[in-house]
């Protein structure tokens, strides 16, 4: 009867690792995509009103992939990485001169490390946000 009682609290202890592991996991996901989706905004308000041209389509506000790389390394360095752990931005660019896009990750490690769960995993994020002059 012991030996069943020990296995079933394991059991629990495990399950109650692996909720708390994924709860953090996703806690830490949602933190670095809403870095990610400030940054692409800030990025896509970033073109030069200069630029901005009206077309057959409408105004158009062209934005370059190093424009967007500027204010994306602008923005992070601005906020900081909070509570993120080896932020790292992977891509920040224009994918057709109106829609940006920037992909960042860091280093997530769970509250708990044991035999069933990664002392460390890096995830990433991208978001993307549009130019829309008006």
């Amino acid at each position: 009867m012991l030996p069943l009682i020990a296995g079933a609290a394991l059991l629990a202890l495990v399950v109650v690792f692996g909720v708390s592991a994924a709860t953090s996991l996703l806690v830490e996901r949602q933190r670095l995509f809403a870095l990610a989706d400030a940054a692409a905004v800030v990025a896509a308000e970033s073109f030069n009103p200069r630029n901005v041209v009206l077309t057959s389509q409408g105004i158009v506000a062209p934005i370059t992939s190093e424009e967007v790389r500027a204010s994306t390394v602008a923005y992070i360095n601005a906020v900081g990485p909070g509570s993120l752990k080896g932020l790292a931005i992977e891509r920040a660019l224009s994918v057709n001169g109106q829609v940006v896009e920037v992909r960042v990750s860091s280093v997530w490690s769970p509250p708990l490390v044991s035999d069933f769960f990664p002392s460390s995993l890096r995830i990433g994020v991208t978001a993307r946000a549009q130019v829309f002059v008006r």
